[in-house]
């Protein structure tokens, strides 16, 4: 009996460990930072706010400072300009394990 035990405990632990690896590796929202569309340098993130995010079309919005919203990707910490990722929310694909392509909004 405790051999049978052990082995439930087993697919039990193993069965979590599956769920917690599908939730944490398929988020909703992509990595964002703020930048300046013409330099791609990265900004502080009070230069995007307040005017309803950059997305796919125009700047930060009415409102906001010089950025817009960078999605995915990096800033390099050799030159301070955001690289790997767009301006385009839709164009950036999360992925993971148990995530649809179709993009969010």
């Amino acid at each position: 009996m405790a051999h049978r035990r052990l082995r439930s405990s087993t697919v039990v632990l193993g069965g979590m460990g599956l769920l917690a690896l599908a939730i944490t590796s398929c988020g909703s929202e992509p990595d964002r930072r703020c930048a300046d569309r013409s330099t791609r340098e990265a900004l502080p993130s009070y230069e995007c706010r307040g005017g309803g995010g950059g997305g796919s079309t125009g700047g930060g919005g009415s409102g906001g400072g010089r950025g817009s919203y960078y999605y995915g990707g990096s800033t390099s910490s050799y030159d301070g300009k955001v690289q790997g990722g767009s301006f385009d929310k839709s164009a950036v694909d999360r992925g993971g394990f148990g995530c649809t392509k179709s993009g969010g909004g």
